[in-house]
């Protein structure tokens, strides 16, 4: 029997839709794009006005650069795993009996962080650029 598998089966859809999820995640919000792109041309007061005091300044070359950072820790939460009362399977002790279970992983806690920058020229917003894993 050959180990091809059909377009639709079950592990092709569901590699499409992993891959669709890290794609989503890849791109920026549409609304704060927009927002972002408004600024483009407007002065230095308006991008305060709009977006507060900014966590961070820089000036050089005649430029200066305006960067609003955004941090927040996400705990992903772990899974005990599977275990059988009486001991089924081959497992690493997570239940009762001689083999207990196997699986779980532990809790990970992630950092998620975005810096927006906005880069001025003779007062004026040039272009904006975001960084981070959480933008």
């Amino acid at each position: 029997m050959s180990s091809f598998r059909r377009p639709g089966s079950p592990i092709r859809f569901a590699a499409l839709a992993a891959i669709s999820v890290l794609a989503g995640c890849a791109y920026p919000n549409p609304q704060h794009v927009a927002a972002l792109n408004a600024m483009v041309g407007k002065s230095e007061t308006d991008v305060v006005r709009s977006f507060g005091v900014p966590t961070r300044t820089y000036e050089t070359g005649g430029e200066k650069f305006l960067a609003y950072g955004v941090s927040r820790i996400d705990t992903i939460p772990g899974d005990p795993g599977f275990f059988h009362p009486y001991g089924y399977g081959f497992g690493y002790g997570y239940g009762f009996g001689p083999w207990g279970g196997y699986g779980g992983f532990p809790p990970e806690i992630v950092q998620r962080d975005c810096t927006t920058t906005f880069e001025l020229k003779a007062g004026a917003v040039q272009r904006w650029t975001l960084r981070g894993n959480d933008c």
